[in-house]
């Protein structure tokens, strides 16, 4: 099998949608021999912030000199980067040798209860990370935290970064209700972190640790001493609450993992995240790239932008998907530039470009707003002296990396963050 062929089958997987429940990834993972009991785990989940606190705690503890396991999605250009050691992407070797492997097991799954792409790569990850015998592995959720197929894992500790809305259609249309599935996570006695200041929502995150007696940690959004945020390479004063979290987190498990405070400097210090406020210079051009998925991202994106480029003449690219709240997306992010090229997302679920400029249009009438047929299109057409965002997308943002050439190209791999967006039954 080559690797080309090995994308081809997960990119089948696609065929059985996206659905919650564990029974399918705890038999595979028990077909696996189940790897999952031979790691430990920081389980790490919420809206917005799941991957930033990711790579921190990962850029902390491998500063410590532990072989450290990162899990995380979507991906942005390559299937790889879900599934790395030491921020090394998996080998493509190792996906050919795993999707072989698991094929066998597969077919021991009727159709009408195969698992899913995400369940497949789920089980995948914890066999990479067993046989490469990792000291930690930090595990971010995919969808919610409840029925999402890694909550199959007995954490160290459970991490959740904040609540907002989000996946309303799988997760419940309130901040209570996405709080009680992210709080899934959750288990019997195992400390639990949040930064989640939402009044209802952090109601139900201490309810659930209350009756599941895990000892709960709140963080402060402004608990991060000046010497650590002064070594933190991400922008934004919400990667400061991230951080905040993840230096929670880690003092919480100093007996586990003892980490002494010039590692956690270091960490912070060369902790890398692509596409979350990541400014790019080239060919003369000045590029920010931030996903801005959501109302709040493009809230956090907003205040960064004013508070770090208060005078800079400002180009807007945006791109969104539509089951995402785009108008407000819009709305939020129209008023901070002067030019805005609308352009749409490589996805079956991208928002019409049309759409988009009208919205904006209303929402900063002295902008000049055109519409774009492509990522390509918009480049040639940004100002030269101009700040450029690109925002609204993570799909975008991947699409941008690699035309900017920060990733090397992966053809059709970015269609594997795609799936059956009808939510099924959950099957447990």
């Amino acid at each position: 099998m080559k690797y080309s062929e090995a994308i081809q089958f997960l990119y089948s997987l696609r065929l059985f949608g996206a659905k919650f429940g564990l029974e399918n990834t705890l038999k595979l993972a028990a077909l696996a021999g189940e790897p999952q009991k031979k790691l430990r785990f920081i389980h790490v989940a919420g809206t917005n912030g799941k991957g930033s606190t990711c790579a921190m705690l990962e850029s902390i503890y491998r500063a410590a000199g532990l072989r450290v396991g990162l899990f995380t999605s979507p991906h942005l250009v390559s299937f790889r980067e879900r599934i790395q050691i030491g921020r090394q992407w998996i080998p493509e070797k190792e996906v050919v040798r795993l999707v072989d492997k698991f094929r066998v097991w597969l077919e021991q799954f009727p159709k009408d209860h195969h698992p899913t792409f995400f369940e497949v790569i789920t089980v995948m990850a914890l066999e990479f990370f067993s046989d490469h015998a990792c000291d930690v592995v930090i595990w971010e959720t995919g969808l919610g935290g409840r029925l999402d197929a890694t909550n199959i894992v007995t954490p160290l500790a459970s991490v959740i970064t904040n609540i907002a809305l989000d996946h309303q259609q799988w997760l419940g249309d309130t901040l209570d209700k996405i709080a009680a599935e992210k709080a899934g996570i959750i288990k019997p006695g195992i400390p639990v972190v949040t930064a989640t200041d939402e009044p209802s929502a952090l109601a139900v995150i201490k309810k659930t640790a209350k009756e599941k007696k895990a000892p709960l940690t709140t963080v402060a959004k402004s608990k991060l001493e000046a010497e650590l945020a002064g070594a933190l390479s991400l922008s934004g004063e919400h990667q400061r609450h991230n951080a905040a979290l993840a230096l929670a987190t880690v003092e919480i498990l100093q007996k586990q993992i003892p980490v002494t405070k010039p590692q956690i400097i270091a960490g912070l210090h060369y902790v890398e995240w692509p596409g979350r406020l990541q400014l790019m210079e080239t060919d003369g051009k000045r590029i920010l790239l931030d996903g801005a998925h959501n109302v709040a991202g493009a809230k956090a994106l907003r205040d960064a932008i004013e508070k770090n480029f208060p005078t800079d003449d400002r180009t807007l690219i945006l791109g969104i998907l539509d089951d995402k709240d785009w108008r407000q997306i819009c709305e939020l992010l129209a008023p901070i530039a002067e030019t805005i090229l609308a352009v749409p997302v490589l996805s079956n679920r991208t928002a019409k470009p049309k759409e988009l400029a009208g919205v904006c249009r209303t929402a900063n009438p002295a902008a000049k707003v055109s519409v774009c047929d492509s990522l390509d299109e918009a480049f040639q057409k940004m100002p030269l002296n101009h700040l450029t965002i690109v925002a609204g997308s993570l799909y975008l943002v991947g699409e941008a990396l690699e035309r900017l050439g920060y990733f090397p190209p992966a053809t059709r791999e970015r269609e594997l963050n795609e799936w059956n967006v009808k939510p099924s039954a959950p099957a447990g």
